[in-house]
């Protein structure tokens, strides 16, 4: 028996190889019917290669795609060293200290990307543009896709839908304003979706008629460590900065969710949001906030190996209450 569900993919660098992990097993074990998946960044990336291969040879073809983009994206994937180096602070996620260094080793200088990336290159445009269809992604809408982005002017999320996505949009998704210039899409300047969404739920239980979405999580909301080292400080920042979206989310959906218990929204469109939440835990917080920036392919095999553990057990545990209950204790998150 299949179910339909949704799915919510965070950005968190080089840790997307443990959403990449997790998809694997969704895909191997064949039970869910995803109807929708909304991503941020690097969840954006295994998003839409996900839907791509989905699009061009189902199941098999999917886990094939994903495999060969994080193969691209590594050491073993044949970038320029020019390229590398953008791509190691794409990984790093938002490291500005770490990029600094290397850029102008100068500890008391900042350059932004418009001063020494004047070019904007960025590798992983090329690695998505070998290996994604746009045109037939978005001719048709099986599985609807839903990919964030931060409007610069405004500060306000955007969401690109498959219908109208371009190899534009989903770079705008992963635009980390620190290293890449702003992308341009319909006249509107974009940068990563991370600022507004990390990932934005509502789209998935807006547009599509599923209640259950799983939320594939890399970025903790909680963590017992005080940082105190400027590569810890910054990467507990990005964390906060990244779940701050994630949790005023929650608390619109615990709300909602107490008033449907109620009665109160009986007879109208307002529906109880099923959330399951897949994270890697102990095994994926081990890592610490430097290996985002790892591009080693091993490394991201470890990652995988978590991932793919964690999502079959999650599977075993969990796949009954899918369409019943959900299973993420949102008042666990809250308080």
């Amino acid at each position: 028996m299949r179910k339909k569900v949704t799915l919510a993919l965070q950005g968190g660098g080089a840790h997307g190889a443990f959403t990449w992990g997790v998809l694997d097993a969704f895909l191997a074990d064949g039970r869910l019917d995803v109807t929708g998946i909304s991503g941020t960044s690097a969840g954006a990336m295994n998003a839409a290669v996900y839907a791509d291969g989905l699009r061009e040879g189902g199941p098999d073809r999917a886990r094939k795609q994903l495999a060969e983009f994080w193969r691209a994206v590594s050491l073993d994937g044949g970038m320029s060293d020019q390229q590398r180096q953008l791509f190691d602070a794409f990984l790093g996620v938002w490291d500005p200290l770490r990029l600094r260094n290397a850029v102008t080793q100068n500890a008391g200088a900042y350059l932004s990307p418009y001063d020494f990336n004047p070019l904007d290159i960025n590798p992983l445009r090329d690695v998505i543009c070998r290996l994604i269809d746009f045109e037939a992604l978005r001719a048709t809408d099986d599985l609807k896709l839903f990919i964030a982005a931060t409007n610069v002017r405004t500060g306000k999320a955007r969401i690109f839908r498959r219908p109208e996505l371009t190899i534009d949009m989903l770079m705008a998704s992963a635009c980390l304003p620190t290293i890449f210039k702003a992308v341009e899409v319909g006249g509107e300047a974009y940068w990563d979706g991370g600022y507004m969404g990390n990932p934005a739920l509502y789209p998935l239980y807006t547009e599509t008629e599923c209640c259950d979405v799983i939320l594939v999580q890399i970025n903790p909301i909680r963590r017992d460590d005080v940082p105190r080292t400027s590569s810890a400080i910054m990467a507990r920042l990005n964390e906060i900065t990244f779940n701050a979206p994630l949790l005023q989310e929650f608390r619109a959906i615990d709300f909602v969710a107490r008033l449907v218990d109620s009665g109160r929204l009986r007879g109208t469109h307002y529906k109880k949001v099923l959330l399951h939440l897949v994270e890697g835990g102990p095994a994926l917080d081990r890592y610490g906030p430097d290996t985002k920036m790892e591009a080693d392919f091993d490394f991201f095999l470890e990652l995988f190996d978590i991932g793919y553990k964690v999502g079959r057990k999650f599977l075993e545990e969990n796949f009954e209450s899918i369409g019943v209950r959900g299973t993420l204790e949102l008042k666990e998150q809250l308080v």
